[in-house]
């Protein structure tokens, strides 16, 4: 299987990844330049931020150039959906492009344009996701009354959680090169070959930037990368669904599980501290993982060894869930239990790893409180 995907690289992947790679640099150079590309000057002070240097947040232009022209080598078959898809993907890009120039795009604003793009390419397709995997409501899903707003909700939070994720150098990137792999060797499965080239496209495109990206981070997605690499992923597992009747809704959750889940805890997060769904924070897994490294191991100072070094530690994490969802691809009730087993041992290692770093902080305090007394 794996060899077969592989046998299917053509000389088209190679040159969307050297056309990433390279506006990904030249954005680097220029950036000087344009002001613009380092956003509204707020990032390395926002309460989420993981950088401490202005950087330019305007990699989503090399994703969606590459995007792009990932429309020219589509398989024929899909060659004139696959461009309306991509004029639809324009919509959020373009919105989130303007938040990374510094424009002030709300997320509400954003997750709208989400809506909005996805909206769009139901209108030019004539499709939306056909199955869910949950009994009862998969009658109901051919009905567009309710197949629709479900489809935006679901594509319009993907987007958003890959969002939620760009906080470490090469996490999100890596995350969509993994999804996309995994989500190409279920299409491969499937006997759904055109699908299997767009994303081995995709995960090129996503590669180019990732080695500018990772692990100096010299160039960030930004809101037009992050939000576009979710939408483009979440629609890619309805084709699937669409084209690969066996395929398992689940099993596809899969693949983008590691977004997923740190979105539905951010909620979880902010039902329970009674605070607005869109207001930042600094508990993101990704975060507390960095934090955690920081504290106990690197100590202060070091957040630019940290920081690519957090990436590294949650490869496994963001890397497992979709080898099972490949591996279960079309075994709905397996993959459901892996999705449960998945969360299950997400959610205890957030905890794990938020004990350990407030339990170092009360040590550290007691010492420090300590050897003030000793002083005095």
């Amino acid at each position: 299987m794996v060899q077969n995907f592989i046998n299917a690289m053509e000389w088209h992947d190679t040159a969307i990844f050297v056309l990433s790679m390279c506006l990904s640099a030249l954005l680097v150079l220029v950036a000087p330049m344009f002001p613009r590309f380092f956003g509204d000057g707020k990032h390395t002070t926002a309460i989420q931020a993981m950088h401490n240097r202005a950087t330019p947040r305007v990699g989503g232009i090399a994703i969606f150039a590459a995007l792009a022209m990932s429309s020219m080598f589509a398989p024929v078959l899909l060659a004139d959906g696959y461009k309306q898809f991509v004029l639809a993907a324009g919509i959020i890009f373009f919105v989130g492009l303007l938040e990374d120039l510094g424009f002030g795009i709300s997320p509400k604003v954003r997750l709208l344009a989400a809506a909005a793009a996805s909206l769009t390419a139901i209108a030019l397709l004539g499709v939306w996701l056909p199955r869910t995997g949950i009994p009862g409501l998969d009658a109901l899903m051919p009905y567009w009354a309710v197949g629709v707003p479900i489809t935006l909700l679901t594509t319009a939070g993907v987007a958003n959680a890959f969002n939620m994720i760009d906080g470490l150098n090469g996490l999100a990137a890596m995350t969509a090169i993994v999804a996309a792999v995994a989500l190409g060797l279920i299409a491969d499965q499937a006997g759904y070959t055109a699908m299997t080239h767009l994303t081995m496209l995709l995960a090129a495109g996503v590669l180019g930037f990732f080695v500018i990206n990772y692990p100096l981070g010299l160039i960030f997605l930004g809101d037009a990368g992050a939000y576009t690499l979710g939408f483009v992923l979440s629609w890619f597992g309805i084709a699937i669904l669409l084209n690969a009747p066996d395929a398992s809704p689940w099993a596809l959750l899969l693949t983008m599980f590691w977004p997923v889940a740190d979105m539905l805890l951010a909620i979880y997060r902010r039902i329970r501290g009674k605070v607005m769904m869109s207001a930042p924070d600094r508990l993101h897994a990704h975060q507390m993982v960095m934090r955690a490294i920081e504290m106990c191991v690197l100590g202060r100072g070091k957040r630019h060894i940290a920081n690519p070094l957090s990436t590294l530690v949650l490869a496994p994490f963001v890397v497992a869930p979709p080898i099972a969802g490949v591996m279960f691809w079309n075994q709905t009730a397996v993959s459901f239990v892996a999705l449960v087993c998945f969360a299950g041992l997400f959610f205890g290692s957030y905890l794990a790893v938020q004990f350990i770093v407030d339990r170092f902080r009360t040590s550290r305090r007691v010492r420090v409180r300590t050897a003030g007394l000793h002083h005095s």
